[in-house]
């Protein structure tokens, strides 16, 4: 088994991504910022930016148009959406400026509400996609904090389609699709599909006849997508069902990273309308979707699966130069400065970070290591070792560096296209 494959299999039972994210130099915590606040250091900042622009782009092919909205808002719009009598438990407390009270938001789809009812708007229009990759904030108490998977500020990829009661159920099968085509790229699976439903108690808005019809819709659009699934009671947000896509950590500890919700509650309570080809007021649906869910959580989640050897797209250092020795140092600098002006992340490690063999070791994480020996450095050449192991034949410097880009941009979980 390779080092990808083992990787990808979780073979790493006691990978605790708080260790490695820090033995990686990832992220970490300080008590001065505060629990449940961490950053971002460099390497672990590529890869949450490598993260987001494939979800950027993922979405604007798929028709999606990206917004900015504030983290704020005012008591008043989590009034109209349901949040502060349903969820007010997990927010923080409101602020007050100039005698009004605002407030951290805990979730962006009201923000996204007041943004389509600002515009008048036409059935032609509809499929109307809104995302953002936007913060959001929960009132988490200090037990419950860990890493990257509990925490109070969260970068959430975010979306919300506004559509007709016709285009519900295709939009939500898409937002699956989008879901799985992220999963296959990030080298992991989803350990099941749940359909989140209310549980007893008034934790929930009471219109029983729109969560009949959103569970109906939701059901309809697993069986459609050939997914099983399992129902759970108890798991859904407060205004409407949900799928909710459950990811397993190495240990087999559960959470959920992605979501497709259809909601008929904030439509009405925002009194969210369109025009239609009659001319009068129609009320559209809500499709709220969230691909890689938690910018946290999913970062988590791939450093646990992968122990830390991310897929090439993913990598914070893509190609590790190694030059055998000082002669061979300028090819190495020069190789990986063609690499940065294509775009790929390539660090040269000289000898003065010690023998080839302990450099070779010390890169064991990054996808390629290109060795320059003197014959190599001559001819234009390189010789490629694989993380999972597998060495190739030396290879122009160029088309191997073409050949990585290629990868790269395709987002490709193996690290070569064809046999070592």
């Amino acid at each position: 088994m390779s080092i990808d494959q083992g990787a990808e299999k979780g073979v790493e039972k006691g990978v605790d991504h708080r260790r490695l994210g820090r033995e990686l130099e990832l992220f970490d915590t300080d008590p001065l910022i505060g629990a449940g606040l961490p950053y971002w250091l460099p390497d672990g900042a590529v890869v949450r930016h490598a993260l987001e622009e494939y979800v950027r782009e993922a979405e604007r092919r798929a028709g999606y148009r990206h917004v900015y909205s504030p983290v704020l808002g005012k008591r008043e719009l989590y009034e109209i959406s349901g949040h502060w009598a349903h969820y007010q438990d997990d927010m923080f407390p409101p602020m007050d400026v100039g005698g009004e009270q605002f407030v951290l938001r805990p979730s962006l789809c009201p923000h996204h509400a007041v943004m389509f009812r600002s515009r008048a708007h036409s059935y032609r229009e509809l499929p109307l996609r809104m995302a953002e990759l936007g913060g959001m904030f929960r009132s988490e108490m200090s037990g419950v904090l860990g890493g990257l998977t509990r925490v109070r500020a969260i970068g959430l990829n975010d979306a919300h389609v506004f559509c007709t009661l016709d285009q519900v159920a295709e939009e939500a099968a898409a937002a699956l699709r989008l879901i799985r085509e992220a999963y296959a790229a990030m080298g992991i699976e989803a350990a099941r599909y749940r359909l989140s439903l209310a549980g007893p108690g008034g934790k929930y808005v009471d219109a029983p006849e729109k969560w009949a019809r959103a569970t109906a819709l939701l059901r309809e659009v697993l069986v459609a997508s050939g997914l099983r699934y399992e129902e759970a009671e108890g798991e859904a947000a407060f205004y409407g069902p949900k799928i909710d896509v459950q990811v397993a950590d190495p240990a087999g500890r559960e959470s959920t990273l992605s979501t497709v919700q259809i909601d008929f509650h904030q439509p009405e309570q925002f009194d969210l309308h369109y025009i239609g080809a009659d001319g009068a007021k129609h009320r559209p649906v809500m499709v709220h979707r969230s691909v890689v869910g938690s910018v946290e959580r999913a970062v988590a989640h791939l450093v646990e699966h992968h122990a830390g050897a991310f897929p090439a797209w993913l990598a914070p250092v893509q190609l590790a130069v190694l030059p055998v020795s000082d002669d061979e140092y300028e090819a190495a600098a020069a190789l990986a400065d063609r690499c940065a002006e294509l775009g790929l992340r390539a660090e040269v490690v000289g000898p003065h970070h010690g023998t080839l063999g302990a450099r070779v070791r010390s890169a064991r994480l990054v996808p390629y290591q290109l060795v320059i020996g003197s014959k190599e450095a001559a001819d234009g050449l390189a010789s490629v070792r694989l993380r999972d192991g597998r060495r190739l034949d030396p290879l122009p410097a160029a088309e191997l560096v073409e050949r990585v880009r290629g990868l790269v941009a395709a987002h490709a979980v193996d690290l070569w296209d064809e046999p070592a």
